[in-house]
């Protein structure tokens, strides 16, 4: 066990079935009493107030751990640029989006501003520092080659 693994010394339960518990409520999109009914099929007897705890005593390093392995953004970026109706009100949403179809960042805007979208992808390319990018759609005026 390294220094930075959570203790389950002094748990009723033994600590895969903690570790489980915790897994399962930051992993999927469950409820304390999801988790509660998925322990109870597997034969586990545990309170949702049980699994409340551990998330909160737990929770913090599952997530973080969780969140370090997610896949990174792929290296071919672009930008793309769509018109939506917000509360009646037309407005331009410029997406960066990476080869994979995950969306990096988002900017709404009132106006179309392709000027304001160039500094929105070069931000996002300064943070990442890493990778190509080509604007698609109507994008096009947004390139930050584009004069």
């Amino acid at each position: 066990m390294d220094a930075g693994s959570p203790s389950y010394k002094g748990f009723r339960y033994p600590a895969e079935i903690v570790a489980y518990c915790v897994w399962l409520y930051h992993r999927f999109p469950l409820s304390f009493r999801e988790v509660e009914e998925l322990m109870l099929a597997r034969g586990v007897i545990v309170s949702y107030e049980t699994i409340r705890q551990w998330c909160a005593k737990f929770g913090p390093a599952y997530a973080a751990g969780l969140r370090r392995r997610k896949p990174r953004a792929g290296d071919k970026r672009h930008l793309d640029e769509v018109f939506v109706k917000i509360n009646g009100e037309r407005r331009y949403l410029w997406r960066a989006v990476d080869q994979d179809g995950n969306v990096l960042d988002v900017l709404v805007q009132s106006r179309r501003d392709a000027k304001a979208a160039r500094r929105f992808m070069a931000k996002l390319m300064k943070k990442q520092c890493r990778g190509r990018w080509s604007p698609t759609s109507s994008a096009a005026t947004a390139s930050p080659t584009a004069s």
